[in-house]
């Protein structure tokens, strides 16, 4: 499924910011020699499948919501663990990191125009808007059982990406007031 664990520990779960970050790092291991092109284009397309295809909505053993990702989900299954928030920032590391490998695989194969493909429909379907707190901030997260969390994000830190993501998406765009 092209999960990634968030730790060595034994039983550890994924995070989806390491899966981001590894797909962002495919690009680097070709250049290095580390892994043939189409190695490395099978696991981010293995990747990016299983995201596009996993349980999307609003159950609360679902892997995503609203084109976000839970923060931490069943290396075997990919659904959520524990009772974890769906996060802003760890699905927009997700995405930036696919987003990565797509500028990458940029040869004109069925795999690498899939690859392009499902990593810009994963994209497009962040809802940027749904996001958004009573004052027009992005939220850091959400939990079926409990509705939004209570903190946004602000000023300058790691969500200068998820600015930059969100500003930016052809279909949710975020107001520019956001920011």
């Amino acid at each position: 499924n092209g999960l990634v664990p968030d730790s060595t520990r034994p039983g550890s779960h994924c995070s989806i910011a390491a899966v981001g970050l590894g797909l962002a790092s495919y690009p680097i291991a070709v250049e290095r020699n580390f892994i043939s092109r189409d190695e490395a284009a099978d696991r981010v397309l293995t990747t990016l499948r299983f995201f596009w295809q996993s349980p999307h909505g609003a159950a609360p053993d679902a892997t995503g919501y609203k084109g976000f990702y839970y923060h931490f989900l069943h290396m075997d299954s990919g659904r959520r663990a524990w009772e974890c928030e769906l996060s802003t920032i760890d699905s927009t590391i997700l995405i930036a990191g696919a987003l990565t490998a797509a500028a990458y695989f940029d040869h004109e194969t069925e795999q690498e125009q899939k690859i392009r493909t499902l990593a810009n429909d994963l994209y497009l379907r962040m809802d940027w808007l749904w996001a958004l707190n009573h004052e027009g901030k992005v939220s850091m997260g959400w939990k079926p059982e409990s509705g939004f969390l209570p903190w946004c994000w602000e000023g300058y830190n790691e969500s200068i990406i998820l600015h930059v993501l969100g500003l930016a998406s052809p279909t949710y765009p975020l107001p520019v007031e956001t920011y």
